[in-house]
């Protein structure tokens, strides 16, 4: 009877999902070569510690390590910072290679070193705030920066199960080798390979608040001009939310908005965060929350408001029209219709009037 290792098993899984991707056109090519080596590090790991191809072995670390850079630069290109120094970052499996032909004992640590820093260096790059990735879709809400800062603690974790094999050898346990890499390690990658298939990838991960300038007879020339250069950007970003209904466009990002108004993105979402206090994606999902809660009053089903005020999944609809109403669409709904009934039920002396209850068959 044919079996088939975890990782193997995975690797499929991924592939499957890398297919359905693709064929859609919904996946950026650096997290799809992201989901490439997740699922040829799989394959690896089945070869190497299931059955015990020769050669695979001294692979497995050397595929591992181009899983870190390639998250990093899928986030650079996220961050719109292009693709810059990407020749620096192939130095990590030359360098994991270089140890596996002249110090097999430096590997382990290598590995870990590696996996650790850039899961590091990720959560680093995802301090600057909520509007730090402008190719972020805004209907996924502050969901994006949550799913990067997963990813890279998903790296953090593999950087821990390596600790734990080479811990499982040292202490002389090696037959535990086998299970953690097929579980710890097959985990993680699926866990890795699951985030960068995630549609809502693009957007940072915590809030940059901006902090109020001086007011009155303190504020300087300079102050005031920027005031006014904020001011003028806001009228011109709200005509085209407002009258042209931009929100509408499931696909509209930070970067699509900003070239709209012919203005850097960074420019644009300082302006939203002096002017409101909120990052783009909340300032946009509430033209569209406002659209689909009008929509939904005029007798509109759910689905049709969510789809006609910009939103392109269910989840991220009910999650941001419960951040901005308290409610969720169908309690909105339900509001709407007994508010609709209790009106009906009110005679025009202004006094309420119990409705008549009719059996059926009369």
């Amino acid at each position: 009877m044919l079996a088939l290792p975890i990782s193997l098993v995975v690797s499929l899984a991924l592939a499957y999902v890398l297919a359905r991707l693709l064929h859609g056109g919904r996946l950026a090519m650096p997290l799809a070569a992201l989901l490439v080596a997740c699922i040829l590090q799989g394959v690896v790991n089945a070869l190497a510690q299931y059955y015990g191809v020769p050669g695979f072995r001294p692979l497995q670390p050397v595929t591992a390590v181009t899983i870190p850079p390639l998250a990093f630069l899928a986030l650079q290109a996220a961050q719109g910072r292009g693709r810059t120094g990407v020749a620096l970052h192939l130095l990590a499996p030359a360098f994991v290679a270089f140890c596996v032909l002249t110090a097999p004992q430096v590997i382990d640590v290598a590995v870990v070193a590696i996996f650790a820093g850039y899961g590091a260096a990720m959560l680093v790059a995802l301090r600057s705030g909520a509007d730090a990735l402008p190719e972020a879709r805004l209907d996924a809400g502050d969901w994006p920066p949550l799913v990067w800062r997963a990813l890279a603690a998903s790296l953090v974790a593999s950087a821990l199960s390596d600790v734990a094999i080479a811990l499982a050898v040292f202490f002389g346990a090696a037959w535990l080798k086998a299970w953690i890499v097929s579980f710890g390690t097959s985990l993680t990658l699926l866990l890795i390979g699951a985030l960068a298939a995630s549609r809502s990838l693009g957007a940072p991960a915590s809030e940059a608040v901006a902090e109020p300038g001086p007011s009155g007879c303190e504020a300087s020339s300079e102050d005031e001009a920027e005031r006014q250069r904020d001011a003028a950007i806001m009228a011109e970003l709200e005509q085209l939310l407002a009258e042209q209904k931009l929100y509408r466009d499931s696909d509209m990002t930070l970067a699509r908005l900003a070239r709209r108004l012919g203005l850097p993105a960074k420019r644009v979402s300082e302006a939203i965060n002096r002017r409101t206090g909120e990052n783009v994606s909340r300032y946009v999902n509430g033209f569209r929350i406002a659209a689909a809660c009008a929509a939904i009053d005029a007798g509109q089903s759910i689905t049709d408001a969510m789809l006609d005020s910009g939103f392109a999944t269910k989840s991220n609809f009910n999650r941001e029209f419960r951040r901005v109403t308290g409610r969720a669409p169908t309690e909105w709904a339900r509001g709407l219709a007994a508010k609709t009934l209790a009106a009906e039920a009110m005679p025009s002396g202004g006094q309420p009037t119990r409705l008549a209850v009719v059996p059926n068959g009369h």
